[in-house]
């Protein structure tokens, strides 16, 4: 993954995939770093500069590409051009049917990376230690995706070479790259149930649901 997203400098933990990403967790970022990428560990859910290190009330997990440029968590992020990217194979949402949710799987067609577009912050606790956190970026979704997502909403996808052109454009261009991934170069699939439980984090939970197993369309 790091040559994907040509990381110069990676500060990735050992233990960095996942298959099952909870909010509040440490994920791998790639940002700019002395002219190149690095690789980082950072808290799921920004914490703005401005909070002392402490968690708000509300989920920041994910910032609407909407109101990303002027909500008071995200602004200062936005304004100071802190960019980052969440590197991917796939991701997850969830199909409401029958008061059940039911998961499916998202990814590029023919299973190459992408990344989140996202950005991330640093914070200052009270007793001195330093919080870096992320969020990533959503928009009206694809087709799709939309068929899913009741709420017809979708992460920021990039291919890896387009994420040089989101670190390094201006707070004025930066919005005009963040568009829904084309639905014709994505697939889906359903997948098991063990995925709405975070305490799942296995390779099998990507694979798809078959037979009498899955949903009807």
């Amino acid at each position: 993954m790091e040559a994907a997203f040509n990381v110069t400098r990676s500060h990735w933990a050992p233990e960095w995939a996942s298959w099952n990403v909870a909010p509040t967790t440490r994920v791998p970022v790639v940002r700019r770093a002395d002219g190149g990428c690095e690789g980082a560990m950072l808290r799921w859910g920004l914490i703005p500069s401005w909070a002392h290190g402490q968690p708000g009330r509300y989920a920041t997990i994910n910032a609407r590409v909407e109101t990303v440029v002027k909500a008071a968590s995200y602004r200062s992020a936005w304004r100071h051009g802190q960019r980052c990217v969440i590197p991917a194979l796939a991701f997850y949402e969830w199909q409401q049917r029958d008061g059940r949710k039911l998961p499916w799987c998202f990814a590029r067609a023919g299973g190459e990376p992408f990344g989140l577009a996202g950005l991330w912050e640093r914070s200052t606790r009270d007793d001195g230690e330093v919080i870096e956190s992320c969020t990533i970026i959503t928009l009206p979704a694809n087709p799709l995706v939309g068929s899913i997502h009741a709420r017809q909403r979708m992460p920021a996808m990039l291919e890896p070479a387009d994420c040089a052109a989101w670190f390094d454009a201006s707070v004025i261009d930066a919005i005009g790259l963040l568009a829904p991934y084309p639905a014709e170069l994505m697939d889906a699939w359903p997948v098991s149930r063990r995925v709405n439980s975070p305490r799942n984090d296995e390779a099998s939970l990507m694979a798809p649901l078959d037979g009498d197993d899955r949903p009807d369309d």
